[in-house]
């Protein structure tokens, strides 16, 4: 009993120990900016764990800023996909803010090289070069492609090329400013009435009186 009484004790001077230590412990608002090593360019949306507290997690925003309540002597944990992960413990400071500024490594992994074949034995390979047909020669191969089939088939298909636009684009212009005298919408005169009055003050001018044709 005497022996259970001081497990107990241990217990709980220790736990109350743990809970004065963090208690004495200086709160700070910190705060930083993670960048690439080299690069110095902002690692956005970066994992920020505070492993010395309940691994309490934050999120950097889309330029690296992060910023948050944590204690003097804290080790901050910071964790990205394609970086190395970093860690920073927390110095001691006279000011209840602290900025820091994290470089973390980018993770650069290289993969083996690797030669893709579309058969999965060298039978199947065998098998499909001996099926081959060779029986065309190069004349013919290139009439079948230029044929008017062919190159309908393409058009379907195939997108213009600029120099086609460019062209396409030339020959309307050069056919409008050709034809900018001619009535291209076929507008009826009889249905105009600006044609029809001055057709009227022509008459009334006498213009069309046979008295004033001079033969």
């Amino acid at each position: 009993m005497a022996g259970r009484f001081y497990y107990v004790f241990t217990l709980i001077l220790l736990l109350s120990w743990v809970t004065v230590s963090a208690q004495e412990r200086k709160i700070v608002q910190f705060s930083g900016l993670i960048s690439s090593v080299g690069g110095e360019l902002p690692v956005p949306f970066v994992t920020v764990t505070n492993v010395s507290y309940n691994n309490q997690v934050h999120a950097a925003n889309n330029e690296g800023f992060f910023s948050f309540v944590a204690h003097v002597g804290d080790t901050i944990k910071f964790t990205s996909v394609g970086f190395e992960p970093a860690e920073f413990v927390i110095p001691e400071t006279a000011s209840d803010k602290f900025t820091a500024k994290i470089n973390m490594k980018s993770l650069v992994i290289e993969l083996p090289a690797v030669m893709p074949f579309p058969w999965a034995s060298i039978e199947e390979f065998n098998m499909a070069f001996m099926a081959l047909d060779v029986s065309d020669d190069n004349i013919s191969r290139i009439r079948n492609s230029l044929s008017p089939e062919a190159l309908a088939a393409l058009s379907q298909v195939v997108p213009r090329s600029a120099e086609e636009i460019q062209t396409f684009n030339s020959m309307q212009r050069h056919i409008n400013m050709s034809n900018k005298t001619i009535n291209q919408r076929f507008a009826n005169p009889l249905f105009s009435p600006f044609a029809w009055g001055s057709f009227i003050n022509s008459i009334v001018k006498g213009d069309y009186s046979r008295k004033r044709l001079e033969y």
